[in-house]
């Protein structure tokens, strides 16, 4: 990944994180202040239901308290405290109710014994248990029907003013959806009371209007938690998959006169506005995180021009000069900072090329000083002797001639070994100087390394040399010479055989090192010291009596060609190790 598109994926990251982060926390926020306004909606409600829940039931107990002290009832209860017959009053329930405006009416002897029953007549003589709570705040109560079904009402039981043996009054209105016509609800708020008459839920026991009895279902989990813990349950209903269509509802228990819950308030909030509300938040966000991108984009086009592209023509710049062009130069287009760091580069491109030049030139000189002290060292020991020989021969002139002609025999024969001797050493100094570019081609390492082996078995055995093989079952491609690869292993098997005079072991390997071809040539002889190792594939350096110094400088130089490496290291006990690598390549 280039400077640029780095840059301009950082530029629209940030961008697109700190949008995101505002649009979450926009979205955060707007929830929050809808939910509290919702919860402070219920509250309201809750609290308008409380206050009407508590009105009604003063309402109730006042009608009570007036019809236990009516004219009526006293005469009905003077009369039964005097043996008058209960039977006579079985429907006198029916025009108090209508009087005062109740639901549900019973008239109740002292013991509970049901003297006249509103809601049904067929109860005459039933025990009334609710008489015990006589002159009690109103409460809520079941109240079962003939027709088998049950509903809830608010109750209050009296008993009738100067009664002697008591008789009771218990009458209610019935908690319905009437009860919550007066309820001023806003609009996408649903209030509704489920009336605990059932075992199982039954969306038919709400009171409220139709279209909200028909999505009533939904609330059901809240409902019977409520019902079963007995206490307030909240949640967010899904009334459609789709979340506009979502409530906050809380459902809220409320208890009759022993505890146990008659009915359930359900209050039920749309979250309509609020999900609309982070909807258009969060294609505000989209919005401004497209045209963040666009300015991400133009940002980075800009900084490119000012700062990634004069970098990347330095890059390029760099990676010339280090192919070897020195006259690569960068144009300086600014004064800050990357101006200043193009012109450090010309400079220093500059000063890299004269360092390089006084550096050739040095290294030029010290080459031909150590090839022409190498060509003396070399060249005066064969001239020594013919010098002599010339010398004995110009002597020997003036002996007889049958003397005469056995010295220059023996000299002559003298000048032509020396001057062989001077022809193989400049041989050598012509081969190190004429030495040939390999002719890559795709080669398995392991053939050479078989070809060397084979090659010096037989001289190896003569010498009483032991040799030891490990070649790679695997193939080892690699593209290469193979002659020029011949002539440096040969090489060093030669130099390992030097080093065992009077015999010793010959390991050589070929194996697979990750993606390089390990080759290495290890034998037992004396070894190399530190200074030896280091020195070793220096041109003319030799540790030998007679070498010339160039064969290990001809090895590396092969090697080097092929794009590998040679390393020489000493081996614990003796002896030394040279460990070629070779790049493999996938086989065709």
């Amino acid at each position: 990944m280039t400077l640029r598109q780095k840059m301009l994926l950082m530029l629209a990251l940030t961008v697109m994180g700190v949008v995101a982060a505002v649009g979450w926390t926009g979205s955060v926020r707007v929830r929050h202040v809808f939910e509290a306004m919702d919860q402070q909606q219920t509250d309201m409600l809750v609290g308008q239901f409380q206050r009407e829940f508590n009105q009604r039931a003063t309402d109730t107990a006042a009608a009570m308290d007036r019809m236990a002290a009516s004219d009526v009832l006293r005469r009905i209860a003077f009369d039964l405290s005097n043996g008058g017959d209960a039977a006579q009053y079985l429907t006198v329930a029916l025009p108090l109710a209508q009087e005062y405006r109740l639901d549900y009416l019973e008239l109740a002897a002292h013991d509970g014994s049901i003297i006249s029953s509103l809601q049904w007549t067929a109860r005459f003589g039933y025990k009334e248990p609710a008489i015990s709570a006589a002159g009690k705040p109103a409460f809520l109560k079941e109240e079962d029907l003939p027709d088998g079904t049950s509903q809830i009402g608010l109750f209050a039981v009296r008993q009738v003013t100067g009664s002697d043996p008591a008789v009771y009054v218990a009458g209610g209105r019935q908690l319905d959806a009437d009860f919550l016509k007066d309820f001023s609800v806003p609009a996408g708020t649903q209030l509704l009371i489920y009336r605990n008459v059932s075992g199982p839920f039954d969306a038919h026991n709400f009171a409220g209007a139709a279209q909200d009895v028909e999505t009533a279902d939904h609330y059901r989990a809240l409902v019977d938690d409520a019902r079963t813990n007995a206490s307030d349950a909240e949640g967010v209903v899904y009334l459609t998959k789709r979340r506009e269509d979502s409530m906050s509802v809380t459902a809220i228990p409320l208890k009759g006169m022993q505890g146990d819950v008659l009915a359930v308030l359900v209050v039920a909030n749309s979250r309509r506005g609020m999900v609309e509300v982070q909807q258009h938040i969060r294609d505000i966000t989209y919005g401004i995180a497209g045209l963040g991108i666009i300015f991400a984009v133009l940002a980075s086009l800009w900084i490119a021009a000012r700062i990634s592209r004069p970098i990347e023509e330095l890059a390029r710049a760099a990676g010339q000069v280090a192919a070897g062009d020195w006259e690569t130069r960068v144009e300086i287009r600014s004064l800050d900072e990357v101006g200043a760091l193009a012109r450090s580069f010309n400079n220093m491109v500059r000063q890299l090329a004269e360092q390089r030049d006084r550096l050739v030139q040095t290294e030029r000189v010290a080459a031909w000083r150590e090839l022409a002290r190498r060509l003396a060292h070399e060249l005066k020991n064969p001239l020594m002797p013919l010098q002599i020989t010339v010398e004995n021969m110009v002597r020997a002139k003036k002996l007889p001639k049958k003397q005469f002609d056995e010295v220059f025999a023996e000299s002559a024969a003298t000048l032509q070994a020396e001057i062989e001797n001077l022809k193989t050493i400049v041989g050598r100094f012509s081969d190190f100087s004429k030495l040939p570019k390999p002719q890559a081609v795709e080669m398995d390492a392991r053939e050479t390394v078989r070809r060397v082996v084979k090659l010096y078995g037989p001289a190896l055995e003569e010498k009483h040399i032991e040799l030891g093989t490990a070649i790679s079952a695997e193939p080892l491609p690699i593209l290469g010479d193979s002659e020029l690869l011949h002539r440096a292993l040969s090489n060093l098997v030669l130099n390992a055989m030097d080093a065992m005079p009077e015999g010793g072991t010959l390991t050589v390997s070929a194996v697979r090192a990750k993606e390089m071809a390990r080759i290495s040539v290890a034998d037992t002889g004396a070894g190399l010291t530190p200074e030896e190792c280091e020195r070793l594939f220096t041109p003319y350096y030799t540790t030998k009596q007679h070498g010339t110094g160039l064969g290990l400088a001809i090895v590396q130089s092969v090697i080097a060609d092929h794009n590998g490496t040679i390393a020489v290291e000493s081996v614990e006990g003796g002896g030394a190790r040279f460990v070629i690598g070779l790049p493999l390549v996938e086989s065709a």
